[in-house]
């Protein structure tokens, strides 16, 4: 599937080596406000080449909306936005044509699919999420005009973790980190790999703020398994948290709950979701990066006519995926809000009656 949401939902087009890639956006309400250069200054933090701890691929990643938007204001139909690729380098994937990548979709996509477009991976390429940060640059601007904001940044890498986590810090950092005390050890964890033509994994911490309380649906469409859900279709994650997470499983429910007091909860450990629902309290995501499998270190593996081969990859390539994959991580978050806003919108009569009888 390319399309995700319900009611503000995204459909993403396009692969990493071909003309263009891009997304189209439904659901968005008439008459909101679009500021292109916020959508471009979010493609910026995304965009490949800025620095060393990214692939050199110089992409501009200018975005050009194409339809849905008149007179900065949205209309109300479907919002078509494109993103032309300029610098692709398909030869150096000439080595690969009829050999599986390890680590990749490769293997997979061949099975299923009997082609593939081995040019760094056609369609399962991150390429493709530069068009998911544009979706979610307009969700964010239609969030924010409920005064519910995102934040997010890089917590921990090759298990050099944060120890506090400071949201305000990571427009200062290359890697985005979130604690300026262990940024200077991650940062040499990144180039130690880099120069050894190998990767690290990292995990981006997502912060959720401001969102009322009751958004999530029930039993099958809980907020908590559609972030999870949004956060595990990003290339190269492999695991989601959401408060606690997995120390959860590790302590007593008297350590676990959360007290309730007239001035609202004592603590987070539940990330701000209960029931499958937010219960007014920051929504906290953890999301863990493998390590970008693209690596200039000799491989065994197939090829198409599953014989024995030994691989060595050409192209750029993130030394760690995490950096560019925290932006993208939080566009999908803002993406899940919105819709489960516009669907909450109905879940009572009170809620209907003010749309149509307002007083």
């Amino acid at each position: 599937m390319n399309r995700f949401g319900e009611r503000f939902s995204m459909t993403t087009y396009g692969e990493s080596h071909g003309k263009a890639i891009g997304c189209l956006l439904d659901g968005v309400p008439a008459g909101l406000e679009i500021d292109e250069a916020y959508i471009q200054s979010e493609l910026d933090r995304r965009k490949p080449g800025q620095n060393e701890f990214a692939t050199a691929r110089k992409e501009a990643d200018k975005v050009e909306i194409l339809s849905g938007v008149f007179e900065g204001l949205s209309t109300g139909t479907p919002i078509m936005m494109v993103i032309y690729n300029t610098d692709q380098k398909s030869g150096d994937y000439s080595n690969v044509k009829d050999i599986f990548r390890p680590g990749h979709a490769d293997f997979t996509y061949f099975h299923k699919y009997g082609i593939r477009d081995y040019r760094g991976g056609g369609r399962s390429s991150a390429r493709e999420t530069a068009a998911r940060v544009a979706g979610g640059a307009i969700a964010k601007q239609m969030l924010s005009k409920l005064g519910i904001t995102f934040a997010s940044g890089i917590s921990a890498i090759h298990g050099i973790e944060a120890r506090t986590l400071d949201f305000s810090y990571p427009a200062n950092s290359p890697i985005y980190a979130l604690d300026p005390n262990v940024e200077e050890a991650q940062k040499a964890a990144i180039l130690e790999a880099k120069n050894a033509h190998d990767s690290v994994g990292g995990v981006a911490t997502i912060k959720i703020s401001s969102l009322p309380i009751g958004l999530g649906e029930g039993l099958y469409y809980k907020l908590d398994a559609v972030l999870a859900s949004a956060m595990m279709g990003i290339n190269a994650v492999k695991a989601v948290e959401i408060g606690e997470g997995i120390h959860s499983s590790e302590l007593l429910a008297s350590q676990n709950n959360d007290p309730i007091t007239p001035e609202g909860f004592k603590s987070n450990h539940s990330g701000g979701i209960l029931g499958g629902m937010s219960n007014g309290d920051d929504v906290i995501l953890r999301v863990h990066f493998k390590p970008t499998p693209s690596i200039f270190i000799d491989q065994e593996s197939i090829n198409t006519d599953h014989e024995s081969v030994h691989v060595s990859l050409k192209g750029r390539h993130d030394p760690c995926v995490a950096i560019r994959g925290s932006v993208v991580a939080e566009s999908m978050a803002a993406l899940v809000i919105a819709d489960m806003l516009l669907l909450n919108m109905g879940r009572t009569m009170n809620g209907v009656q003010n749309y149509y009888l307002p007083s």
